[in-house]
């Protein structure tokens, strides 16, 4: 008897540690002010329609028994596409890579792209629409490195290897080891946080910064303890499947499950940005869908590093899919991008 109760008092404590160790700061006051919608509700276009179908018909088809290489073998069939751009392939320091230079890219102003796929999917290959408008519009040749993902690796070397090709860009070009003139990063969703947590890494590190970063409805929290995490489930057709089984279990279970994948606490700021120092970073754009998961994830960001001094600007669409900047028949994906060019150029 009195060992069952030793055994529940430690089960107790234990739950009580885990609560307290892995447990995310009251970030509410971030909540506002709101960005302003970038078009109204009745103006998305139509062709947003067929993409949410697709996405639907994506997930209706996944197999989570299926292998890592089919699911992304998947996920490129959904979002790969043909562009007129030089593609080369690259070895950056070890990480696979490839250059998506569009015609007239300057090979001295470089952008580091750094896919999403929730850690687990994504390559140069899937992302090559977005990459390819960003050196288009923007005139810079564009790196896109295919980064260790889960599950063969944890999230920390996703991070690792966000930073070892942050270094190799700065001396590294299209022609080879030349100068750089500009440096600019980009993410979309784990890329975005990717992105911004490989900025705050290379403030910290006395690392040169990057003129200006992109994040396409970055994850800034991984604590989920964001409302839209949950709110947004109804109207994100992307993740909003994916992420309807987590949201069921306690916060404290979610963070004990996670750590394992992650190999850090996942209130981490290296893991979550949202939670770290956001003072004295490079000049940032975020664009996000009003009616996406992460939606609270992107605004409380921008609203918390403008608090503390840096310069962000969001930029909130409604009722679109998570990163419809990578579906190239949807009219918003162009303005978006030209919208990042735009801020990426000004700068």
């Amino acid at each position: 008897m009195q060992i069952a109760i030793a055994i529940a008092i430690l089960i107790v404590l234990a739950t009580l540690y885990l609560a307290y160790s892995y447990r995310a700061p009251n970030l509410s006051q971030y909540d506002l002010p709101r960005a302003p919608l970038v078009i109204e509700e009745q103006e998305v276009s139509d062709a947003h329609n067929e993409v949410v179908s697709r996405i639907q018909a994506f997930i209706a088809a996944s197999d989570d028994k299926a292998s890592i290489t089919i699911q992304r073998q998947n996920m490129e069939e959904l979002m790969e596409s043909a562009v007129p751009a030089t593609i080369m392939p690259v070895d950056v320091n070890g990480i696979p890579g490839e250059w998506v230079i569009a015609d007239g890219a300057n090979p001295g102003k470089r952008l580091l792209y750094l896919h999403g796929g929730g850690f687990r999917l994504g390559s140069p290959k899937s992302h090559r629409h977005i990459t390819y408008e960003l050196s288009k519009r923007a005139g810079v040749a564009v790196l896109a490195v295919d980064y260790r993902m889960q599950p063969e690796y944890k999230t920390v070397a996703c991070h690792e290897d966000a930073r070892k090709a942050y270094r190799w860009v700065l001396e590294h070009g299209p022609n080879g080891p030349e100068p750089i003139e500009s440096l600019y990063i980009a993410g979309d969703s784990a890329g975005g946080n990717l992105s911004l947590s490989v900025i705050a890494w290379a403030r910290d590190a006395g690392v040169r910064p990057a003129e200006a970063v992109v994040a396409f409805a970055p994850v800034t929290d991984l604590t989920m303890t964001n409302p839209s995490w949950r709110s947004n489930i109804p109207t994100d057709p992307f993740l909003g499947p994916l992420i309807t089984p987590l949201s069921k279990l306690p916060r404290w279970v979610l963070a004990l499950v996670t750590r394992n994948t992650t190999g850090k606490p996942i209130n981490h700021p290296e893991i979550s940005p949202l939670l770290g120092n956001l003072a004295n970073l490079p000049p940032t754009l975020i664009q996000v869908s009003r009616d996406e998961v992460l939606f609270d994830d992107a605004q409380r960001y921008a609203n918390r590093a403008n608090h503390q001094g840096s310069d962000v600007e969001l930029n909130v669409w409604p009722k679109l899919v998570h990163v419809f900047q990578a579906f190239k028949e949807l009219p918003e994906s162009g303005a978006a991008l030209q919208l990042a060019a735009d801020f990426i150029t000004a700068r």
